[in-house]
């Protein structure tokens, strides 16, 4: 009767089955994903930052040229590149990688190792730089000395001086109602003949070798004989010269003088305009005559 009265208890027991969408399959697919895109970026990211011999490196390393000794008898493909002494059942064929080097790789190896090479680069870019501050320095000095004198301190204006890849370029130019030559002649005017002294005074502590050129507009100009723009700009040029010289610049210094009438106008959008009748000064660059006080 006691059995009887014992209430009935049922357990019943949840069986938690992991998987489907809540599962963590999709995570190692996801990583797997991560990690070839990221292995297909620093592809695209060697290609493009590698130069072409190094992607032909690159190519040979991976593709090597192989050379084939074989033996008399082989074991195939299973063995292959595999050699078995002299107690071995069979011998095989041995496959030699031999690594190859182009000639591009060759040359940028020598460059890269030749010592003396690198020496004289660094010597030039160095004897380059001197010469670079040098024309800086005493394109400076002519300034601070055409600023000091009372007379050319207002005609500064006429004076251009630039340093260019050719060298530091002085060039005195017209300007309207103040004209460097008396019209249609070689004949410099009093104040522009000062201004070239001036000058002489600079260019006389220097040693490079000297450039002068003569210009004029685009006007035409007629002369007896056929004279033109052409002897007209040549004479002014060499009018220069002479001024120079006397101030004591040595003849020997100059490499050329030029007559280029309106071929190089300085304003090529107005080649009337006054300013491109000038006389150009171009010290030549020459780093190897720098003075050996200069540093």
């Amino acid at each position: 009767m006691a059995d009887e009265e014992r209430p009935i208890i049922i357990i019943k027991r949840i069986k938690k089955v992991s998987g489907g969408a809540h599962g963590g399959a999709w995570k190692v697919a996801y990583a797997d994903f991560v990690t070839a895109m990221m292995a297909f970026f620093m592809l695209l990211w060697l290609l493009n930052v590698t130069t072409k011999v190094q992607k032909e490196g690159l190519a040979d390393y991976f593709t090597p040229t192989t050379a084939s000794v074989s033996a008399t008898t082989g074991a195939g493909d299973i063995l292959g590149g595999t050699s078995l002494d002299s107690d071995g059942a069979q011998g095989s064929s041995m496959s030699v990688a031999i690594p190859t080097t182009t000639s591009q790789e060759e040359d940028s190896e020598d460059e890269v190792l030749d010592p003396q090479k690198a020496e004289e680069d660094a010597r030039a870019e160095l004897a380059a730089q001197r010469e670079e501050n040098y024309f800086q320095r005493m394109g400076e000095e002519l300034k601070v000395a055409i600023q000091k004198s009372p007379e050319l301190s207002k005609l500064k204006d006429q004076i251009l001086i630039e340093v260019t890849k050719d060298g530091l370029r002085i060039q005195l130019v017209d300007k309207d109602n103040r004209a460097l030559f008396r019209t249609g002649t070689a004949e410099l005017y009093k104040y522009a003949e000062n201004m070239l002294r001036k000058i002489a005074t600079v260019v006389e502590k220097m040693t490079n070798r000297i450039s002068i050129t003569g210009h004029t507009d685009a006007t035409p100009f007629y002369g007896k004989g056929g004279y033109s723009n052409w002897e007209l700009s040549a004479d002014r040029a060499n009018a220069s010269r002479r001024v120079l010289n006397n101030a004591g610049v040595s003849s020997n210094r100059v490499a050329e003088v030029l007559g280029k009438a309106a071929t190089e106008p300085l304003d090529p959008y107005d080649p009337l305009r006054s300013e491109n009748r000038r006389i150009s000064i171009l010290l030549i660059r020459e780093a190897t005559v720098l003075p050996k006080n200069f540093k």
